[in-house]
């Protein structure tokens, strides 16, 4: 299934991220937890994508697997910062003769000791050139894209950042979904702006439940999220007893999970950090509100 498709149903739905494996050494344990999550039957899964050490093949090879074993839709990423257009092609290529539908079409990170380089012959600078690529390769596929609600970190401010967000859908881009975020409030004022920019393609808002405090700092890395004083309170109370903060943590993305839905959102992407318990436990506490229309 086509995540396109999904979001016409107007169905709460809730989906889940893996990552694969970044070598063999864990490449079993990696395995069973992506199985026990595909086990709970989401809308869809994304398994996310690397560029070393076998990550990237694991990531066709484990989207694969969920849609042909468990018959749940998957959507496989692709990064293009400093792959050539040959590699893209031959990726595309691959993700077509397995049978994926799906593409998250993203730039992905400038590697550490390539950000004073000189970029200026690299094939790709930009998702949106990616995602064009994509379709003039095979429009048969269902493309998304990467959203900031609170405002890409390279970008000057929040106008650029939706000019180029523009930009990125009217090359092909089907559907966005969103870097994790701890404030609704911060998703609606995002979606208000782009709607007002003519950015009209289904949005699916990720969460991430904060289960240990260590999280935290390295969320704030990835995206400079904002953490409202509630949530703060939350980490501080119970970040040095592991269990406790682990059922905090749950229970503050259910939270924010109810509240999207009950706010005209559909879908509810969980990033999962791979752990089957959390996926399964928010799922049990949405129970009765999947599936019910808006």
């Amino acid at each position: 299934m086509k995540i396109s498709e999904l979001h016409k149903s107007k169905k709460f739905s809730l989906s889940f991220e893996v990552f694969p494996p970044k070598d063999s050494d864990n490449y079993q344990s990696v395995k069973h937890a992506t199985e026990e999550i595909a086990k709970l039957k989401p809308a869809f899964m994304s398994v996310t994508y690397g560029t070393g050490k076998g990550t990237s093949s694991y990531t066709l090879e484990m989207a694969k697997m969920i849609k042909e074993q468990y018959d749940v839709s998957s959507i496989a990423h692709l990064t293009c910062i400093s792959s050539t257009k040959d590699t893209v092609l031959k990726r595309i290529r691959e993700f077509k003769e397995a049978g994926i539908e799906n593409i998250l079409a993203l730039r992905g990170d400038i590697p550490k000791d390539l950000l004073g380089a000189d970029r200026s012959d690299w094939d790709y600078h930009y998702a949106t050139d990616l995602i064009a690529d994509i379709k003039k390769i095979d429009e048969g596929f269902c493309i998304g894209g990467a959203c900031y609600p609170e405002i890409h970190p390279e970008s000057e401010n929040q106008r650029e950042d939706i000019k180029h967000l523009k930009e990125k859908v009217d090359a092909g881009c089907d559907f966005l979904t969103t870097q994790m975020f701890f404030d609704n409030n911060l998703l609606y004022n995002f979606l208000y702006k782009i709607r007002e920019a003519g950015i009209l393609v289904p949005i699916v808002a990720g969460v991430m439940p904060i289960t240990n405090a260590k999280q935290v700092e390295r969320a704030r890395q990835l995206s400079g999220s904002f953490m409202p004083q509630r949530f703060i309170t939350l980490v501080d109370a119970f970040g040095s007893d592991k269990n406790a903060m682990k059922q905090a943590g749950i229970a503050y993305a259910t939270d924010q999970v109810i509240d999207l839905y009950a706010n005209g959102i559909t879908n509810v992407h969980i990033y999962t950090m791979n752990h089957p318990d959390v996926a399964a436990a928010i799922q049990k506490n949405v129970s009765d509100i999947l599936g019910k229309e808006l």
